[in-house]
């Protein structure tokens, strides 16, 4: 069998040194002072697999089930699994003792638990199912058992996915942004203080909303955003992230359907006060979340209010007391690389932080930014669903940036003679003919 790649430097870390090299040996790992540094695919494999004395670091199976996918497919791990498990039975090893089998389901327990959408392809659930199956063979009721919840709670976990994205789609079209409301600004039932006025508990909904589809998000659809460019080629492509990143995207879609949702807010009332209103909520709302650290509907809210057909509403805006959003805008400075914002960012990743050392080995560094993912992923939210300000929030139906703009024109006329042109370009094509 010819030699694999060797992944040189793939978990080279100051904070990493598994108490593997004891118990397992292999020709293609290698160390520097205690710490693995490199090996061949299949050196690392067998590391990944436990024995009757020997367990891999829970960090080096996480960095291991992250970045292999870079080389090859999650079902052919677990055949390799199988192969190395068969080789080491066949050979007379301890694979067959009661102590190995219970860890074989320990190291599957971790990888369904943790990358569950892996297992949505038929011949990986396959290869899994062989798997348990080689661990409890011939064994007590106590591991059948164990196998056989393992592969309930996984199930379980993808029918909770696919609801989950029956629920998305729904949402989705309810709230997609379309043309003016109606023919004239402000004249759509639509009452924002009626349904949610008090700006802590939309901070608190905003916030269930964000832990709530951080939570769908496997870490695996990551590898190909944090991947180097240039760096996975067009099979690859085919297997990192399995899902096609579609929690990610639809995390995206969420952070562009509340900008909107913000801008058509303020935008709507016919009255500079009202609107005035509006602005001076959503900056409450704004500096809830960032104390909160629900960072991600904070730069919604500000990238909102900061639209130009917002911006533009200059008289609107002398009705504000912008104390507080100057304030906060200054964390969206883009100077220094948002400086601000990434201090603020760190200071609130910190109180979740697990310890890890950080450093420049690509591989490593790439699972060190899921892992940090992971830990925010996992915080459960300490506020109570109300589910009619959610509602609101994820189904209310927004305006496109046309009809943002026609709006704003409607409401506080055009500056100049561009302005002008088009606003009646947009009320030749918003405005319903007669």
């Amino acid at each position: 069998m010819p030699q694999r790649p060797l992944l040189s430097s793939m978990f080279a870390s100051p904070g990493y040194s598994p108490h593997a090299r004891s118990s397992v040996s292999h020709p293609g790992l290698v160390y520097h002072n205690g710490c693995l540094v490199s090996g061949s695919l299949d050196a690392l494999i067998h590391l990944l697999i436990p024995s009757a004395d020997y367990y891999p670091d829970r960090a080096y199976i996480f960095t291991f089930l992250l970045t292999s996918r870079l080389f090859l497919e999650p079902q052919d791990v677990l055949a390799q699994l199988v192969h190395v498990c068969l080789q080491r039975q066949h050979k007379g090893m301890d694979v067959g003792t009661r102590t190995s089998s219970w860890r074989i389901l320990q190291l599957l327990a971790e990888w369904t638990d943790t990358f569950p959408y892996d297992f949505l392809n038929e011949e990986t659930m396959s290869r899994l199912k062989e798997v348990i199956t080689q661990a409890t063979v011939g064994r007590d009721d106590g591991l059948r058992r164990t196998g056989a919840q393992l592969l309930q709670r996984l199930l379980r976990r993808l029918a909770t996915q696919q609801q989950y994205e029956e629920t998305l789609g729904s949402q989705a079209t309810a709230g997609k942004a379309r043309g003016p409301l109606s023919p004239r600004p402000g004249a759509c039932a639509r009452d924002l203080f009626a349904t949610c006025g008090d700006a802590g508990l939309v901070a608190q909904q905003l916030t269930f909303i964000e832990l709530e589809r951080l939570s769908q998000i496997g870490p695996e659809e990551l590898v190909g955003a944090f991947s180097p460019k240039g760096s996975i080629d067009q099979h690859q492509q085919a297997h990192v992230g399995v899902k096609s990143a579609k929690n990610l995207e639809a995390y995206v879609e969420w952070f562009n359907h509340l900008i909107f949702l913000v801008a058509t807010e303020v935008c709507l009332p016919l009255k500079k006060k009202q609107r005035a209103k509006v602005i001076e909520f959503f900056i409450e709302v704004a500096r809830m979340c960032f104390s909160m650290g629900n960072f991600n509907s904070f730069m919604a809210i500000i990238s909102g209010l900061s639209m130009i057909p917002v911006s533009r509403l200059k008289k609107t805006w002398t009705k504000v007391k912008t104390a507080k959003f100057d304030i906060l805008e200054n964390y969206m400075d883009p100077s220094s690389n948002f400086c601000n914002y990434r201090t603020a960012l760190r200071g609130a990743a910190q109180r979740c932080r697990n310890g890890r050392s950080t450093h420049e080995k690509k591989f490593w560094e790439l699972a060190r930014q899921v892992g940090e993912f992971v830990s925010w992923k996992d915080v459960e939210c300490p506020f109570p669903r109300d589910r009619r300000v959610i509602s609101y929030l994820l189904s209310t139906q927004v305006l496109s940036e046309d009809a943002l703009y026609f709006t704003s024109y409607e409401n506080e006329g055009p500056d100049n003679h561009m302005d002008k042109d088009r606003w009646k370009m947009l009320r030749s094509r918003l405005l319903p003919r007669t």
